[in-house]
């Protein structure tokens, strides 16, 4: 087993030091940066060089939600004292998202909304779609209430494990107190495209790579949207730089990470040495925020050089790629929401013989914002999740995915012809909420406690995104919120 190599005491005058050291800038990073900032602590936060040149529009989630109703995006960003004025930039939409299953294009937003939409396109009948909606809804508020009063994370103990399902009854819930947790039975029993486009939904929002998120997290993804949207009406800074923008007000610092690097330690003292220019940074805690696979990939495999065993972590990933691509404003068909889900071709994904056929049975997620270059243009980011893949064939499959992406942008756009061009940009390879996205471990992923400690001596700690991945972006932030406490409380 491979640790953190101690570095001669002659080169420990050139290490600069800080309390804590994040490496990675993704939003759970950003979100435990500004909380231990906030309690005095000095932070470094060390980004990918690549993500620095990264669009602002690529680097932003695919759907905000919980701006109301006591939403988890609202709790966060007051408690980051996140300023009003920059708060008030968000505002509440009515409309979620679309989904576009050919021949359906049905509109998620508000309850009325919702079952209005399952109705018109004939998916459900009147009383039914009601019914599922409500369901929805008391299902998502639950699992909501619970995340609130969870501890989501913990340091090296164990504690009781908030409405964990028995090993009898149904395996899609759990009991709380007086609540049923979990998949209510009307999801549980739609089939054919109504369960086709709830499916499409949970994969869109959450952060898993090829698991499926467990019956209380699909519980809360399913009623994020019956409470609408959010979004900003002008242009960035968005919700990404906004943190950012949180943590160096604070007592935090930010810096690039321009080559290759590699783990050190010196007097106890973990921390990074940056190949390139030989600087050393330290912290009392090294706070991973990027997943271990993606930093082992990026370490490499040099003799001289061996990976921490802290990097070995065993699970399962898949790749979630991302795509920019621009049109001009008035391609864009009437109607068209800012965010758009395309699901999967069923049939396709389960006779897949060809790379081709295999991209068309993947959901894709597309985002909508305002080209920040071109006036009268539209950016379209598109995510999708490979399931199957590794680095060596990476590339390849990257291209098959891009135009099978393109060409279903150009069905739903049908005046589109050749106006869709895609703009190239180069992907970080460790430091981004997209790229590898790990399987959680079975003993640390919500609905129990996420473990965040790799190590004790030296202080090395996880935010391991995996573990709140089923959660999607409300998972994100209560990481980096919850773990950024924790580890705050560990340094003093």
């Amino acid at each position: 087993m491979v640790e953190i190599p101690t570095l001669d005491p002659s080169e420990a005058p050139r290490a600069r030091r800080w309390d804590a050291l994040v490496l990675g800038s993704g939003l759970p990073a950003l979100v435990a940066a500004a909380r231990i900032s906030a309690t005095g602590q000095r932070v470094l936060v060390v980004e990918e060089e690549a993500r620095t040149t990264l669009p602002a529009a690529v680097k932003e989630p695919f759907f905000l939600s919980g701006l109301r109703d006591q939403g988890m995006l609202d709790a966060t960003m007051r408690a980051l004292a996140v300023p009003l004025i920059d708060r008030r930039r968000i505002g509440n939409e009515r409309l979620a998202y679309q989904i576009a299953a050919d021949p359906y294009r049905v509109d998620i937003g508000q309850p009325i909304l919702s079952a209005e939409e399952l109705v018109a396109w004939g998916l459900a009948k009147p009383d039914d779609a009601q019914t599922l909606v409500r369901r929805r809804v008391e299902a998502s508020e639950t699992e909501r209430e619970i995340l609130y009063e969870s501890p989501f994370v913990r340091i090296g103990r164990r504690s009781a494990v908030v409405g964990r399902a028995s090993s009898r009854g149904n395996p899609n819930t759990a009991t709380v107190g007086n609540h049923k947790r979990g998949l209510p039975g009307e999801v549980v029993a739609a089939q054919g495209p109504l369960a086709r486009i709830m499916q499409a939904e949970i994969r869109a929002l959450s952060n898993l790579g090829t698991r499926t998120p467990s019956p209380e997290a699909q519980a809360r993804l399913l009623g994020l949207g019956l409470a609408g949207g959010a979004g900003f009406a002008d242009d960035p800074p968005w919700l990404i730089d906004l943190f950012r923008k949180r943590v160096t007000a604070l007592y935090g610092d930010m810096r690039t990470l321009p080559g290759d690097f590699e783990f050190v330690q010196v007097a106890g003292q973990p921390g990074i040495r940056v190949l390139r220019t030989g600087e050393i940074w330290l912290g009392r805690a090294l706070v991973l925020g990027a997943p271990t696979s993606a930093l082992r990939d990026a370490y490499g495999d040099e003799p001289g050089r061996p990976a921490p065993s802290m990097l070995d972590r065993g699970t399962r990933r898949a790749y979630r790629a991302v795509f920019l691509f621009r049109v001009a404003t008035s391609i864009l068909p009437e109607g068209m929401g800012a965010r758009v889900i395309l699901p999967g071709n069923i049939d396709v994904e389960t006779q897949a013989d060809s790379p081709a056929a295999a991209t068309s049975g993947i959901t894709a997620a597309v985002t909508a914002y305002p080209c920040q270059t071109h006036p009268g243009r539209v950016d379209l980011v598109a995510r999708a999740v490979l399931p199957d893949v590794e680095p060596s064939t990476l590339n390849e499959q990257l291209q098959v995915l891009r135009q099978d992406i393109a060409g279903r942008l150009q069905a739903l756009m049908p005046f589109c012809g050749d106006g869709l061009a895609h703009i190239e940009f180069k992907a970080p390879s460790w430091d981004s909420d997209d790229g590898w996205l790990e399987d959680p471990r079975s003993d640390s992923a919500w609905p129990g406690e996420i473990d965040l400690r790799l190590s004790s001596k030296p202080p090395v700690y996880l935010l391991d995104r995996a573990g709140a991945a089923g959660l999607g972006l409300e998972g994100d932030l209560l990481l980096g919120w919850r773990g950024g406490d924790a580890i705050a409380e560990a340094l003093s």
